[in-house]
């Protein structure tokens, strides 16, 4: 079908490590798998198609990153005791203390995971709370 000799020229690209693929050094030339990290001896070996890979193909790598830092909010215990709206979502349960009713509430599992949960319930008028194991 083709010509003997570009068979052979196509062998020869194939078992060769060249390709016509454009790759970073992160990425194998000949099948395109993740290569391995660079050990601090010897060479790199590709785990799919067994391409060898020497050190210095990784010599002129450089890296580079940036370290975005989140700004800094001062947060004291007189903040939290002194928000004024709920401390999560809110429910129609009747405050024992007050009366008032409206709830927030938040739910954690303390107990073993065979068992429900526990509901922490916070009034929103005077911030009295009660727990409910469900």
């Amino acid at each position: 079908m083709f010509p003997l000799s570009i068979v052979k020229q196509l062998k020869k690209l194939i078992m060769s490590t060249e390709s016509p693929l454009s790759t970073s050094t992160a990425f194998c030339a000949r099948c395109g798998s993740i290569l391995p990290l660079l050990q601090e001896f010897g060479s790199v070996k590709c785990y799919t198609c067994k391409a060898h890979y020497e050190a210095d193909n990784y010599s002129n790598l450089k890296f580079q990153y940036t370290i975005h830092f989140n700004t800094i909010s001062v947060i004291t215990n007189e903040n939290i005791l002194h928000t004024d709206g709920p401390e999560g979502p809110v429910v129609e349960r009747k405050c024992a203390k007050c009366g008032y009713d409206r709830m927030s509430y938040a739910t954690l599992q303390l107990r073993s995971a065979d068992e429900g949960q526990t509901v922490f319930y916070t009034c929103i008028k005077c911030k009295y709370k009660e727990t409910e194991n469900s």
